[in-house]
């Protein structure tokens, strides 16, 4: 019987089975929880400086476990889920393709299959030795799980599910679709189901920015009868509750607290506040509705006894962005509220207090979401790991492709494929340092850029077409471009990034 029959047939009975833990091994190695946020900037957490609401669940992750404070993801949702689930960074060419989103809203459930058949075809996938995320826990006997906002590229189809490795899969197949807190539908391994109650065809995307209007219509919930993250929640305590037994890698790929902004209610906490707008309070009560999910997790391992030998981790795709727009208080494009001038991430950068954003999701770092200013693509990250993990900050520089080949390592499969990302694994059990000529690189609309270890940052600009330097250690805010103190840290930077970019900066461009 050949490879490909045998992984055909694999796949149907993975599709077909009742409970997704049929096929498991008996429990020998921890289980890994990842709780993978969007457009989560890490100014949202209460314990990175947030003041308008607090987050007690996802904070005492970060109070008792290991965090990065150098984490590194994307610009932009699916260049840095594709880039962790590969291993490779997001200037590569040749690992994936990122499709085009909304067309599950455009042609709804009329012929899902041909579009999926369309999306296979000109689908790219690793060679069969170069595993993806999913494989790699596979191979050391591990169920895997996704539940959420699935993956790579804007849309995505159920057969390219199941060859990434994933056993079960419930949620989204289409980044835009999962803009709509309120699904008509969702997708469980092979099946499309049907979400009763929910019946805007495009799940009751919001329209911003805000006005008199748009607030009535965020509000009229007619045909928005079932919050997705409720669906979400339910269906991870299943799987909890259906594979206790077994060892486990569950990826919780919430589309929270990405907007628009969508909520089933304002929170108490929230309500109270009157330094905020409506639709601040609306995306306030996002972030902690991901909060008290992460609680809700938390005390089911606990009442399962799955705690001590579960490693929960908490990040993001992505920097922050601002979905709460508002005439008179922040409004696209965005502008410096002293001077009056668009910010350019040029001459004139993305910084929150000059903007005005009340919340400071960026934590005080420059830029936003799709910037490769460190405010775009600087994100939280945390390990918790009861009784295994004691509380440290590491200050060495990771990405979200280093996650692949730490996993590896951590459950004992050998790569056969070299990746981009590397094991961090000694610094996340034992604090040892990485090399300080340790690099990670990722791209952006405005350039790609190479961030070392020992602190130096070589920023692309492509508005300007000219390389700049920063020092992070020193600057972390990046306001002092010193590439021409030091020209050759800039051509010695400058000839590994277009090294990793394949020879062509435009590599590291992403549109």
């Amino acid at each position: 019987m050949n490879k490909r029959l045998i992984y055909t047939l694999f796949v149907l009975c993975v599709f077909y089975s009742t409970s997704p833990c049929v096929h498991a091994n008996t429990k020998k190695k921890p289980n890994v929880i990842y709780i993978y946020a969007s457009d989560f900037g890490k100014g949202l957490l209460s314990a990175y400086g947030q003041t308008h609401f607090t987050t007690p669940n996802m904070d005492a992750l970060i109070q008792n476990g290991v965090s990065f404070n150098k984490a590194f993801g994307g610009s932009l949702s699916a260049f840095a889920r594709a880039s962790q689930l590969t291993g490779y960074h997001d200037c590569n060419k040749d690992k994936w393709r990122i499709s085009r989103g909304g067309a599950y809203i455009k042609e709804d459930t009329i012929d899902i299959q041909t579009i999926e058949s369309a999306l296979n075809e000109t689908g790219v996938f690793l060679p069969d030795q170069d595993l993806y995320l999913p494989q790699v826990f596979k191979n050391a006997g591990y169920l895997t799980a996704q539940i959420g906002k699935l993956g790579i590229g804007h849309t995505s189809t159920r057969q390219q599910m199941a060859r990434y490795g994933w056993d079960y899969f419930y949620g989204f197949l289409d980044l835009v679709r999962s803009e709509g807190y309120y699904p008509p539908f969702l997708f469980e391994n092979d099946r499309m189901v049907w979400i009763e109650g929910n019946n805007r065809r495009d799940g009751g995307i919001s329209v911003i920015p805000e006005t008199e209007r748009t607030y009535q219509l965020r509000w009229d919930m007619e045909g928005k009868k079932t919050y997705a993250p409720d669906l979400f929640i339910k269906k991870i305590i299943d799987f909890l509750h259906q594979c206790k037994d077994n060892s486990f890698f569950l990826m919780y790929s919430t589309p929270l607290p990405r907007g628009p902004v969508s909520i089933p209610a304002v929170h108490p906490e929230i309500a109270r506040n009157d330094k905020l707008t409506p639709v601040e309070k609306e995306f306030a009560s996002m972030v902690k509705y991901l909060d008290e999910q992460v609680g809700i997790l938390m005390k089911e391992l606990q009442s399962l006894n799955l705690e001590d030998n579960t490693i929960i981790v908490l990040s993001s795709d992505n920097g922050h962005d601002i979905q709460y727009q508002q005439q008179g208080r922040l409004q696209r494009p965005f502008k410096n509220i002293k001077t009056g001038e668009s910010f350019d991430n040029i001459l004139n950068k993305y910084r929150s207090t000059d903007a005005g954003d009340i919340f400071n999701g960026n934590a005080g770092m420059a830029g936003l979401k799709y910037s490769n200013l460190n405010g775009g693509i600087n994100v939280p990250l945390v390990f918790y790991w009861k009784g295994t993990l004691q509380k440290r900050v590491c200050e060495d520089i990771v990405a979200a492709y280093d996650f692949l080949p730490t996993m590896a390592d951590l459950v004992g499969v050998k790569l056969k494929t070299p990746k981009n990302g590397v094991s961090f694994l000694p610094t996340l059990m034992k604090g040892k340092k990485l090399p300080k000529n340790r690099y990670i690189i990722t791209g952006s609309d405005e350039g790609p850029v190479l961030i070392a270890n020992d602190g130096w940052k070589l920023r692309y600009n492509k508005g300007m077409n000219a390389y700049e330097l920063y020092n992070l250690i020193r600057d972390p805010e990046e306001k002092y471009n010193v590439n021409l103190r030091f020209p050759e840290i800039v051509e010695k930077m400058k000839k590994t990034l277009l090294y990793e970019c394949e020879g062509n900066i435009d590599n590291g461009i992403l549109y």
